[in-house]
């Protein structure tokens, strides 16, 4: 028999212990009959004040990541989220491809990610020149521009917010966001999109893509658009954006 609420499907959805943007996020773009579970990847909330600060942030995910798949395994979801997406950028594409495999190699699982969903979401818009907005430290910005060359993308402008802490991406307020998007956009940007699953940016992305008749990508959206589709799920969700609602 099925689970009770989540008959059409149980995600596990691994997020780090600081972020309090993604859960909310996700569960507002959940369909009757999905649910999220969720486990924690434990890093300290330390500072984050320069590059050296933020490779020691991506060595905690990295000693921490896999006990959080383990736990997450024992409520027997059917798919994989990854609710964190700089290390799905880390080592551009190839080094993205190695993170899902070893995700998917522990769990026996498939996986949604940031960086398989940002490209795929680009890929329905037709939109190869990009606008950037991240809240990395420039050696997370470089990894984001190294992947999506890869993919074959073009970044024209990429806006990093340097946040000083993992739980300060989440203090993040719109009026910064509309900044960021109104730095990185232009005439000769396609798309825009936003990485980061701590950043609050659902909601605001589909308004920007309202008013700027081009797409707004929130990484939250893209992400959990990228697990319903590849789980056969293809309700439209309206109030987040194109995405969600035609593809």
């Amino acid at each position: 028999m099925a689970d009770a609420l989540g008959w059409r499907r149980k995600f596990g959805v691994i997020a780090p212990s600081t972020n309090t943007i993604v859960q909310p996020d996700f569960d507002d773009l959940r369909p009757r009959g999905v649910t999220n579970h969720y486990a924690r990847i434990y890093i300290p909330n330390d500072p984050i004040r320069n590059d050296n600060d933020f490779e020691l942030l991506m060595k905690n995910i990295r000693k921490e990541l896999m006990a959080a798949v383990d736990r997450v395994m024992t409520c027997e979801p059917d798919y994989l989220i990854m609710g964190m997406s700089s290390e799905t950028f880390w080592d551009g594409l190839e080094g993205s491809r190695r993170f899902r495999e070893r995700v998917e190699g522990r769990s026996g699982l498939k996986l949604s990610m940031g960086s398989d969903a940002s490209q795929e979401a680009l890929k329905c818009y037709g939109a190869r020149r990009l606008g950037v907005i991240t809240p990395y430290q420039p050696v997370g910005d470089k990894q984001v521009l190294r992947f999506f060359n890869d993919c074959g993308f073009d970044v024209v402008r990429l806006k990093g917010l340097r946040c000083d802490s993992p739980v300060h991406i989440a203090h993040v307020q719109p009026s910064i966001l509309r900044d960021a998007i109104a730095e990185v956009n232009g005439p000769d940007v396609e798309a825009i999109i936003q990485v980061g699953t701590n950043l609050s940016m659902m909601r605001l992305a589909a308004s920007a893509e309202a008013v700027l008749g081009k797409p707004v990508i929130a990484i939250n959206t893209a992400t959990y658009w990228h697990a319903l589709r590849h789980n056969g799920i293809n309700d439209q969700i309206e109030g987040f954006g194109r995405l969600m609602a035609e593809f």
